[in-house]
């Protein structure tokens, strides 16, 4: 009998402190062979996912005595939340857990684009000394950042931002303008529009939604500063991609750098192949040795506590 699955890379200090109370089936690679997940979901009380197990109807109803579903990580868009609602089934997502790992790669990513200087190590080994132009890189200091979604991994980055004096616009349509995040970062709300004209750095951090599907488009994208750089490690389709690489291959963009995508991995013959100024990254911006750790055990706890209680 498994009490716990866990069909996805997961701390072993965690899984340890899981195995030490309940029956733990850990393999993280029951993600790529659905029979014997759904094998070992029989007896599963607890399942234990990251963001390749897709949870749906049918895979619930091969784990019949399932309450507890837990994610490491905070995207839901794998777990078929209704069909979880009406099998009793708790999600617990990490919240939190990597919203500074994120916030880190967003600044890092900012400032890789905003700098432009990093991109000539290969000519530098050849013998060449792109120095001319290598000291075409801007300032951190002075620009103003844009954050499209000011909530916890939001207002993160401009506490970091508020470090390279930079100054903060935020577009937030829930976001209360007394809010506490506002005065600690001095980030003033604005509407999309001038937050898309004035800003020389876009940061989005929304779910994925209809209203947020294709939120940057072609007419967005022409809609900002030319120059400006835009990052994105929110969520793939919040961004139109063809639309991006046209952008950028015309010059429009200083840069772009994106950690998640419409389809993942990113498809052969994508339109962002091969587009100039663009960092790519596969889905990574929340995954660093410290917050491994950090998600792995908040599930562990919470899986824990949720199951002394069902």
């Amino acid at each position: 009998m498994n009490a716990i699955v866990i069909s996805e890379t997961m701390d072993d200090g965690a899984v340890a402190r899981l195995a030490a109370v309940h029956p733990t089936h850990y393999d993280p690679h029951l993600v790529d062979d659905p029979a014997a997940l759904r094998a070992a979901l029989a007896d599963a009380r607890a399942l234990i996912i990251r963001n390749r197990t897709s949870v749906d109807a049918p895979l619930l109803a091969a784990a019949p005595r399932l309450r507890v579903l837990g994610r490491l990580g905070v995207g839901l868009y794998n777990i078929d939340l209704a069909a979880c609602r009406a099998r009793d089934v708790d999600v617990i997502p990490a919240s939190g857990a990597n919203a500074d790992s994120v916030a880190e790669y967003v600044v890092l990513a900012l400032g890789t684009l905003i700098r432009g200087s990093f991109a000539v190590t290969e000519a530098i080994g050849r013998g060449e000394w792109p120095r001319e132009a290598s000291r075409q890189g801007r300032e951190m200091a002075g620009k103003t950042l844009g954050i499209i979604g000011f909530g916890d991994i939001g207002s993160r980055v401009a506490r970091l931002a508020q470090g390279f004096r930079m100054t903060i616009v935020a577009h937030d349509p829930v976001l209360p303008q007394d809010h506490s995040a506002l005065r600690e970062t001095g980030a003033r709300i604005v509407g999309l529009e001038e937050l898309l004209a004035t800003a020389d750095a876009i940061t989005l951090h929304v779910p994925l939604a209809p209203a947020t599907r294709h939120l940057i488009n072609g007419a967005r994208l022409a809609a900002m500063k030319p120059g400006a750089v835009l990052i994105n490690a929110s969520r793939g389709g919040v961004v139109e991609e063809a639309a991006l690489a046209a952008a950028l291959r015309a010059g429009q963009l200083g840069g772009a750098a994106l950690d998640v995508f419409e389809t993942e991995p990113l498809p052969v013959g994508s339109p962002l192949a091969g587009a100039p100024n663009l960092l790519l990254t596969p889905h990574i911006a929340g995954a660093t040795r410290e917050s491994h750790v950090r998600v792995s055990q908040l599930i562990a706890g919470r899986v824990l506590v949720a199951l002394a209680m069902t």
